[in-house]
């Protein structure tokens, strides 16, 4: 069996009991029978919490940091081709999948006795956060070797000062041809179409729901009208022949009217004369 490597080894420390870290450090250093590994091994530094809390995510949990680590670098490598909102809500996305692995590694490490903070937790989202943007910071973070946490906008420097011994590049996501960028593009471009079309066709049919209904509205309110018409011109007949039976019977009346008047003349004038005759005596 070949003798274990410097990051072999500081893997295993880097993920082991934090109090108990110098001390193991010490004893691997003893072990080896090499002086320039047992140096190498004697110089590597204690992790920070936050950095233990990623390294012990990224050695037990390391297929799904792999799967999310994946994602991350095809979501950089479309993040070109899209728009505003899909930006916006894939921002969203990847700060929600940071949160959760966040969580799950914090999890993971109170579960063998380590206190997590909330500092300590926002310093392991931010490291995994530098993981999803940028491919050296990934690769850092999948070593399982880290001494300190990631900041999202370290140098390259930076992120290899913070792992314990040699940084392995992550696996390359297979380049995609440029037919099948362009096939993309072409979707998207008529996924936007139909997005627009569908979105007219919505206003189209609300108006058309607006007019229908309003042509009802009109329709009924016309039924109503014609009832309304036919029930007065029902009355305007009825008053018509109230107004002939009238004019046919006045000259009558107006007839009787004189002749009652005449009658009531002649009488007036016989009262006078009997009043007259009374007031003789």
């Amino acid at each position: 069996m070949a003798d274990p490597t410097l990051e072999e080894i500081a893997a295993g420390l880097c993920a082991g009991p934090p109090e108990d870290f110098v001390s193991a450090r010490n004893a691997r250093a003893k072990e080896v029978g090499e002086a320039a590994l047992s140096a190498r091994i004697h110089a590597l530094r204690k992790p920070s919490i936050a950095a233990w809390v990623v390294n012990v995510f990224a050695q037990e949990r390391a297929g799904q940091l792999d799967q999310a680590l994946q994602l991350a670098a095809e979501l950089r490598e479309a993040q070109d081709d899209l728009d505003a909102a899909a930006l916006a809500k894939l921002g969203r996305e990847r700060r929600a999948l940071t949160r959760r692995l966040a969580e799950t590694a914090a999890e993971l490490a109170g579960s063998r006795g380590e206190r997590i903070t909330p500092a300590t937790l926002e310093a392991v989202e931010q490291t995994i956060s530098a993981a999803f943007f940028d491919p050296d910071a990934a690769a850092a973070v999948a070593s399982g070797r880290l001494v300190r946490a990631l900041e999202p906008t370290g140098s390259a420097d930076d992120v290899r000062d913070a792992v314990a011994g040699e940084v392995t590049a992550l696996e390359p996501s297979p380049a995609r041809p440029a037919d099948e960028l362009q096939a993309r593009r072409v979707r998207r471009e008529a996924e936007k179409r139909v997005a627009a079309a569908e979105k007219e066709l919505t206003a189209a049919e609300r108006e058309l729901a607006k007019q229908i209904k309003a042509r009802e509205a009109l329709r009924s309110r016309a039924s109503e009208l014609s009832e309304e018409e036919a029930d007065l011109e029902a009355r305007l007949a009825k008053v018509r022949k109230e107004v002939e039976r009238v004019q046919r019977e006045t000259p009558e009346v107006e007839a009787m009217h004189a002749k009652a008047q005449e009658q009531a003349d002649a009488a007036a004038e016989e009262v006078a004369d009997a009043r007259r005759a009374v007031e003789d005596l």
